[in-house]
């Protein structure tokens, strides 16, 4: 059987030539993620979870790691970073991947991070959102280069996001534990739907100087990740795969994801399309979508 890492260079090689010399030289937002295979569960083994590195500009995986038996998703993150080119992007994590280790990782690689902060280091979230309580500190900000608002409406309801970023972090405990922190923010979701409303906080460290335009682009756009996530369980199905062989499962959710990247690329007459549906259309008539396909 072919390995995962053989099929992961054959999928690397279709991204080089995708990529254009004449693309706007923008930071990429590399959003890093994991995803169990439900239904991939042996009597006494755990199912198998991959960890993805995904890129919000291109839209594809530049690579992945399954996470081993008697491992976790906190050391295979920095196996995922090392073996992809992140120099001068951006990293994105949850904050089960906000570890110092991790960290001491991307910046060796020379890539910046925006990492959401819970409850799983210490008083760090504490002390950040301590910080945003205060109204004077936000109220300074709105006033500065260091605050951005969005609205969108959708779905009936209306969202509003309010990011703020600071370099004031001179008073922050153990600063010095997280290598090339800079700054901190915070998203305010508001969600208004008639007459209620309903307020969400992230948290974040950085080490992006103050720049609110990049810093809020990686923080709306870790949504990427667990969009492809949530396209491999709808569009796909992944979830009700029920393959046991861990390697055929790992070249299987390659195989989707390059899939789905593909689905995104590809136009079917024109016409505006759910990915579901245009992959519901290929596999009917294949021989159809053959020429447009071999294009991408």
């Amino acid at each position: 059987m072919i390995r995962p890492e053989n099929l992961q260079q054959l999928q690397r090689k279709w991204q080089e030539m995708l990529e254009s010399n004449e693309r706007e030289k923008l930071k990429k937002i590399i959003c890093v993620d994991g995803k169990t295979m439900r239904s991939n569960k042996r009597e006494g083994a755990r199912p198998c979870h991959i960890v993805s590195a995904w890129s919000r500009e291109e839209g594809y995986c530049l690579g992945q790691k399954a996470v081993e038996e008697k491992s976790n998703e906190i050391t295979a993150i920095p196996k995922v970073l090392e073996s992809i080119e992140i120099k001068g992007q951006v990293v994105t994590i949850d904050a089960i991947g906000t570890q110092t280790g991790i960290v001491e990782t991307i910046r060796k690689r020379k890539a910046d991070y925006v990492l959401a902060v819970k409850g799983n280091q210490g008083n760090l979230e504490t002390d950040i959102r301590e910080y945003f309580e205060e109204a004077q500190k936000c109220a300074e900000l709105k006033k500065g280069k260091g605050y951005k608002k969005t609205t969108e409406k959708a779905h009936g309801q209306i969202e509003i996001r309010e990011y703020y970023q600071t370099e004031d972090i001179g008073w922050m405990y153990r600063k010095k534990e997280w290598k090339g922190l800079k700054s901190i923010g915070m998203e305010k979701k508001t969600i208004r739907k008639g007459e209620t409303k309903k307020e969400e906080h992230g948290y974040y460290i950085s080490s992006l100087m103050e720049d609110i335009e990049l810093f809020s682009r990686a923080v709306r756009g870790h949504w990427a990740v667990e969009s492809m996530h949530w396209h491999l369980d709808v569009t796909f199905k992944e979830d009700a795969n029920t393959t046991l062989d861990k390697t055929a499962a790992q070249n299987q959710n390659i195989i989707r994801k390059w899939c789905l990247s593909m689905l995104k690329l590809l136009e079917i007459r024109g016409t505006k399309m759910s990915l579901r549906r245009k992959r519901f259309n290929i596999s009917f008539a294949p021989a159809q979508f053959i020429e447009e396909l071999l294009k991408i």
